[in-house]
Order: C-alpha cells, then sequence, then structure tokens
C-alpha cells in the first residue's frame, strides 16, 4: 500500500491510474465540517465507483471473512513524492502561462493547502493563500468554496485579480471576481465551454449539466451554439453521461466541474487553472468573462414533512403546468422529492426574484395539502 500524505482526492485518482493502483482511497470531510469525515473509494483507472459497486460493498460488509494476519496483512509505504507527479499534470493541461496575475486561493484549511499554492507559482503567477493551515480539526471553517466572505474581503482590499475558492478535498472551486462578486460553477462552466468551443475542443459542441444548473447557462449556452445535456443531481450522474456519449465537459453549479479530457473526476485546481489560463491568455477580467450568462433568480423551498412519494400528485403537476406558462421561456420550475428524506424540494427561476418568489412560495402550498 502507498500512502500519499495530504492531497485533493482528484491527485489520489489521478495518482490511482498513474501508478496502476487496483484503487484508491481518500479520507475526506469534503466540503463539511470535520467530524463529517468520510470514505471515497476510487476504482483502477481513477474513477469513482458506480452505485451498484457502492450498493454491492455496503451489502457485503457483514459477511465473515478471513481476516489476514501478521505478515499477510501487507506494508504500508510512503510515497509523499508523488506530489509532484500530480501537480506536473495538471500544469500541463494548461496551455500558456498565469504571469501576471494576482490571485488569493482559498484552501478551505483542507487537502489543497500545499499544492495549490505551489502549482499556482509555479505557473507564475503572484499567489496570496489564505485558509492553508489545516490542523485536522478546522477543514472548511469559516473558509473554502462553502464561506466566500473572507476570499472577498481579502480580494477587494489587496486589489488583487481574482479568488479562487476549493473545498476540503479540492474536488471543487468557485472564484470571486476583482470587485467580490461571486462566480458559481455554471459561470465557470459556461466560460470552459466557450472557450473550448471557440478553439474547436468541445467535444460534440455540448456540455452536461445537472437539472439544478441555472436557467440562464442554458440560455448563454444556446446563444453560443452549444448543446446542453442534463443529469439528476450529483457528479456521478455527470460522468456517466459523460462517459457513455464522449463529452468532455460536465460539471454542477457548486463548483464540481469535470474535465474529461484531464482527470477522471471533478478537480479543483485543474478547473480553477484552466479558468485562470483563459483570463491570462485573452487578457480578460474574470468579471467579463462571467458575463456571457446571466444567473436568473433561483428560489429553493425545501417543503419537509410531507410524502416524497406524490411529488407527481395531479394537484401538483396542474400547478406546476400553470406556473410554467405562466414564466415562459424566461422561467423554470424543478420539483424534486428528496432522496433520504420525507421532504419535496421546489426549485423555480424566473426574471425577477419577487415572481421566483410568489411562484414557488404558491407550488409549496400546493405541495403541503397536496403530498401528505
Amino acid at each position: 500500500m502507498l500512502r500519499l500524505g495530504v492531497l485533493p482526492t482528484p491527485a489520489v485518482a489521478h495518482l490511482t491510474a498513474a501508478l496502476g493502483a487496483d484503487f484508491g482511497v481518500m479520507l475526506s470531510a469534503s466540503h463539511n465540517p470535520a467530524p463529517d469525515n468520510g470514505i471515497k473509494f476510487l476504482a483502477r483507472g481513477g474513477f469513482k465507483l458506480s452505485d451498484a459497486v457502492e450498493d454491492e460493498v455496503e451489502r457485503r460488509l457483514g459477511e465473515d471473512w478471513d481476516r489476514p494476519v501478521g505478515s499477510a496483512v501487507g506494508r504500508v509505504r510512503d510515497a509523499y513524492g508523488e506530489v509532484d507527479r500530480y501537480i506536473s499534470h495538471v500544469l500541463t493541461s494548461v496551455n500558456g502561462q498565469l504571469d501576471g496575475l494576482d490571485i488569493v486561493v482559498d484552501c478551505a484549511h483542507g487537502a489543497a493547502h500545499m499544492v495549490a499554492p505551489e502549482a499556482l507559482l509555479r505557473a507564475g503567477a503572484r499567489v496570496e493563500a489564505i485558509g492553508a493551515r489545516p490542523d485536522g480539526l478546522n477543514i472548511n471553517a469559516g473558509h473554502g468554496s462553502t464561506h466566500l466572505d473572507k476570499l472577498q474581503q481579502v480580494v477587494v482590499s489587496r486589489g488583487a485579480d481574482v479568488g479562487i475558492a476549493y473545498d476540503g478535498d479540492a474536488d471543487r472551486c468557485l472564484a470571486v471576481d476583482h470587485t467580490g462578486a461571486i462566480v458559481d460553477g455554471d459561470q465557470i462552466m459556461a466560460v470552459l465551454a466557450a472557450d473550448m468551443h471557440a478553439k474547436g475542443t468541445l467535444a460534440k459542441d455540448t456540455v452536461v449539466a445537472t437539472v439544478m444548473s441555472n436557467l440562464g447557462f442554458k440560455l448563454a449556452m444556446r446563444d453560443a451554439g452549444i448543446n446542453v445535456i442534463e443529469t439528476a443531481v450529483g457528479d456521478r450522474y455527470v460522468l456517466e453521461r459523460m462517459k457513455s456519449d464522449g463529452f468532455n465537459l460536465g460539471g454542477e453549479q457548486s463548483g464540481h466541474v469535470i474535465m474529461l479530457d484531464h482527470a477522471t473526476t471533478g478537480d479543483g485546481l485543474l478547473t480553477s487553472l484552466h479558468l485562470l489560463s483563459v483570463m491570462a491568455r485573452t487578457g480578460t477580467s474574470l468579471q467579463e468573462l462571467a458575463s456571457i450568462m446571466t444567473p436568473l433568480p433561483q428560489i429553493l423551498i425545501n417543503v419537509k414533512d410531507v410524502d416524497r412519494g406524490k411529488s407527481a400528485v395531479n394537484e401538483l403537476t396542474d400547478a406546476v403546468a400553470v406556473a410554467e406558462a405562466e414564466l415562459g421561456e424566461t422561467g423554470r420550475v424543478l420539483i424534486r422529492p428528496s432522496g433520504t428524506e420525507p421532504m419535496i424540494r421546489v426549485m423555480v427561476e424566473a426574471s425577477s426574484k419577487d415572481q421566483a418568489t410568489k411562484v414557488a412560495e404558491r407550488l409549496a402550498d400546493v405541495v403541503r395539502v397536496a403530498c401528505v
């Protein structure tokens, strides 16, 4: 067994494939606090396990087995030096350098605290790292992609060009432009998709997103001549569709972006390098690049203590049809039952926040009455 040390999940995924390992294991709280630490498994080749395999693993956990003892247990060998292999990999995926860019990077007191600043420095950027002092307990605490306030403050006070925020295991990233405005995963995907489309490297002129991606993203891609394929919520479903149909770019609004030409999973460092590369190569600010799409106001109401199995009852589907007719092409309704809780999620997008709120509240009231 090889012990890699503190590395992002996508680094473990890459090294699982590069070193020909049978599987990879990552211990991380992901974007959650330290008490939520868990285990991520990666199959041979660096891909996440399928739902079917995960279910089979869980099913067999209680089985009796012949536990190895003594020398049969095996040996652990430290392979901390492999971090350079990963950094070199992500840097070689980017054409050009980041010379002249002034970047603030928030590492969420997590797995990217060493590799992200080092990679950005090697690419030629000026870098200030925050959230880069993990103590084993402070992962995602007040820093990272789930807590952007500190990054916004530092970017503006420093007069930096851009801020990048990773989550604890660095498989996702969000950004902040020079004014402190947040650039989310949909906007990042839009910038990358448009750039790849212009270079002729976007497979089948298509990007894969989930049903939760903002309608503004889909409208922007339509205007750019790019197709959008939707999947269920979850990066594994995005990846499955990308692999099955030969697409090379996909992701989620949360900043989990998959660039399948270079990685087997979402990779926050890789994503940020490609985003920053577009800025450096074109001499365009992130604010201007992100303006390719205008996010529509999005209201999400979680209606609790209802029967999630009744999300398709006639009363609700009729109410949704009325709402969709009212919103037209500049709005959208999504009704999603929770997979684990007695809850139905009502999401509405519209051209104004007031309209989105009114429609969402009206539909939530229908759920409370019709789905009990």
